[in-house]
């Protein structure tokens, strides 16, 4: 080492005296945005050479540290920070679809809730008893239009009772087993049902086509039948109460098979193919609420009180009529089962209107009525002695 500073101190010595004259003269010049170096006072306007040179031998290690902190810690945060948060969205993501789930759940729930609501407020209001239900299934044939419903005989359900919903009918009970029974809808071929147009008045019977619409078959063509007219149940089949709602007129078409005859599609009120929960009439005897009793035991008070009244109204009349005196006919022989010296209430006595007299003519002649004939008898027969004479 001292064989080289020994060697080279010349040249080392030179170097420093350069060195310390370029420090001297960068430390007194400065650069002007103009990028000209001037030398100046110390509070001319401009940069020192000397801050240039070591903000330009600071700056480039100064940003190779800076961008090696940044990948540094974009590796970490990127890379070796999110080594589990696959597994956080894997959980998350499960998350989300149990809470649909739940959602939907609940919403279906909402739904099923308003049903029932509007299902208790109808079935308490009607007038017959009524059995809810819930539809299970179906027969999985488009041909045949039935379902089944969770009730059967241990719940008190027999055959051919009527299945309503708040809206309309929905059809009858064709099979029944301990804890089911199959209802056959009245969109089936072999089904049927009497019913009546509401502004016509016109009845016809109720049963499904091929394609599984309603339709009233057995009507003669009628121009006054329009499409929108309301159709009810008429009662006559015994197994629907009259009145209930079955739908409107959607269409007239003619029958194919029989002149002056047509039929009608129907569009039913109850949603035939959304069918979740059901009525069932088990007793067509009325029933009525204790308002409606109330008011029917007050509407016989009345009734018997307005009897009562009547009654004393007439025992009244009769007293009256035995206490005033009465005309009696003398000579009318007495009752075999009055007593002695006991009055008779004769009747009131009316004067029979007379005979109006007829006025007789001044000249009756043989045509006058009760007038006897002039001529006699043996003069209208022989006739008069000149007859047989020649004139």
């Amino acid at each position: 080492m001292d064989s080289f500073f020994t060697r080279y101190r010349n040249l080392l010595l030179l170097l420093a005296v350069l060195l310390a004259q370029i420090i001297g003269l960068a430390v007194q010049v400065r650069r002007t945005d103009s990028g000209r170096n001037t030398p100046g006072p110390r509070d001319a306007t401009g940069v020192r050479l000397i801050r240039l040179w070591a903000d330009a031998v600071v700056t480039p290690p100064e940003q190779i540290f800076h961008a090696t902190k940044l990948g540094i810690a974009g590796l970490w945060r990127n890379y070796i920070d999110l080594r589990h948060i696959r597994e956080q969205n894997q959980d998350l993501q499960k998350t989300i679809d149990r809470l649909r789930l739940e959602q939907a759940s609940l919403l279906e729930d909402a739904r099923q809730g308003q049903r029932l609501q509007a299902l208790l407020y109808f079935q308490q209001r009607y007038i017959y008893k009524t059995l809810a239900a819930q539809a299970i299934g179906t027969s999985g044939n488009d041909s045949s239009k039935v379902f089944y419903i969770d009730k059967g005989s241990s719940d008190g359900i027999d055959r051919d009772m009527a299945v309503i919903t708040p809206e309309g009918i929905v059809g009858k009970i064709r099979e029944v087993y301990p804890h089911s029974s199959q209802v056959l809808a009245i969109n089936d071929q072999t089904s049927g049902a009497g019913v009546i147009l509401e502004t016509t008045r016109i009845r016809g019977i109720l049963r499904g086509d091929a394609a599984g619409h309603p339709q009233i078959v057995g009507i003669l063509a009628d121009q006054r039948i329009q499409p929108g007219e309301k159709v009810l149940t008429a009662g006559g089949d015994l197994i629907f109460p009259r009145g209930l709602p079955v739908g409107e007129v959607v269409r007239v078409m003619p029958d194919p098979d029989r002149d002056s005859f047509i039929d009608i599609i129907v569009k039913p009120a109850a949603h035939l193919n959304q069918l979740d929960e059901v009525l069932v009439i088990t007793s067509t005897e009325p029933r009525f609420s204790a308002e409606q009793q109330q008011d029917m035991a007050t509407s016989e008070l009345l009734k018997g009180a307005q009897v009562a009244a009547i009654k004393e109204q007439q025992k009244a009349s009769q007293i009256m009529a035995e206490k005033l005196p009465g005309l009696a006919d003398p000579n009318a022989p007495a009752p075999a089962n009055l007593a002695p010296g006991q009055n008779q209430a004769a009747p009131p006595v009316t004067s029979a209107p007379s005979a109006p007299k007829l006025l007789q003519p001044m000249h009756p002649d043989r045509f006058t009525p009760g007038a006897k004939s002039e001529t006699p008898q043996d003069e209208q027969t022989t006739p008069p002695a000149h007859a047989g004479r020649n004139p």
